[in-house]
């Protein structure tokens, strides 16, 4: 079976990326992917605002009461000494690169134009393959427009096109007014890859403490059809590679996928569930399916389902949403 592809004008040897976690901040666990059979790995990301809390609280600690006692900064070691999570980010990227043969692509959350290239640039220099937007923005301004919020994913992915050479990624949230006008813009600003989609950690409230706390939950298999039904939608419509970061968990799911359009599937829930092992069993029932079914290659699969090939089209659009609510099953109690 040749489950060959190619993502960001990436040449793999399967579609099995993983996708940012806390899994890449250790290195043994990069090369431990590597071994399970991982094409590519996406690192964690780097959050803009805590690297400037970082620098903030470090100044504060550093040369707070100095100017009281001037001989106390002699105690204190100089700050070039001391990394920022920025600085370990891309050491990271630096012993990831030496020390496996598959790529790495960075993963950037940036808060404000200049920190998105300045940092997108020393990514590129650290020596990232690609690198991954992670645009994970919570707009609350009522003041701000639709058309606003559009406009500044759009300037951030200009300007970074701008300044570094490697393929760039936009890692998006579903929630826009027309996402495949969102998507067409984005392709057209130069984004050489769609990542759908984001998942936005929602707050909760903890009753005995009252107050706010954050819940982070895995991502269950029941949330790929979101990204199965754009993928299929946008497939043969836009340049940009297409890829599924949310519910990937079995091969069934890798390959409806696949199906639908996308050039790679990126796990990170199922591997922080099961093991990175997880990428090796994956692998061997696609290869399985494959071979039962006939498909001699992942290219053979990939987009033969998607709305643009498909028999019915009205399935991906609101058209299906009558006959989905007409097939529950008879033992529902419905009112």
């Amino acid at each position: 079976m040749d489950l060959k592809t190619v993502y960001l004008g990436l040449e793999l040897p399967t579609p099995l990326v993983v996708s940012a976690s806390p899994l890449s901040q250790q290195l043994d666990n990069i090369k431990r992917m590597e071994d399970a059979g991982a094409p590519a790995v996406v690192m964690y990301s780097l959050f803009e605002e805590q690297i400037v809390r970082e620098q903030h609280e470090l100044d504060h600690h550093l040369f707070f009461g100095t100017d009281s006692f001037p001989e106390a900064l002699t105690y204190f070691p100089e700050p070039d000494e001391l990394l920022t999570s920025g600085e370990t980010y891309l050491d990271d990227i630096r012993r990831a690169k030496e020390a496996v043969d598959i790529p790495i692509i960075g993963s950037l959350n940036g808060s404000t134009l200049g920190g998105w290239t300045d940092f997108a640039s020393q990514i590129q220099e650290a020596g990232a393959d690609a690198l991954e937007l992670n645009l994970y923005h919570i707009e609350t301004d009522m003041e701000k427009t639709s058309t606003d919020v559009e406009q500044m994913y759009l300037d951030i992915v200009t300007a970074v096109k701008r300044v570094v050479k490697i393929p760039v990624a936009v890692k998006l949230s579903p929630f826009f007014t027309n996402m495949a006008h969102m998507a067409k813009q984005l392709d057209v600003a130069g984004a050489n890859g769609l990542v759908l989609f984001n998942r936005f950690y929602q707050p909760d409230i903890d009753l005995e403490k009252l107050e706010v706390v954050p819940r982070v939950i895995l991502s269950s298999e029941h949330e790929l059809r979101l990204p199965l039904r754009w993928i299929a939608i946008l497939d043969g419509r836009i340049k940009a590679s297409l890829t599924a970061t949310t519910g990937v968990h079995a091969a069934p799911d890798v390959i409806k996928l696949l199906m639908a359009g996308a050039d790679v599937t990126m796990m990170a829930s199922a591997l922080l569930k099961y093991g990175i092992d997880h990428i090796r069993h994956v692998e061997k029932d696609l290869r399985l399916w494959m071979e039962k079914h006939e498909y001699h290659s992942v290219q053979l699969m990939q987009g033969s389902m998607s709305q643009i090939k498909s028999a019915d089209p009205g399935a991906f659009e609101r058209a299906q949403y009558v006959r989905a609510v007409s097939t529950l099953p008879k033992d529902y109690k419905i009112f």
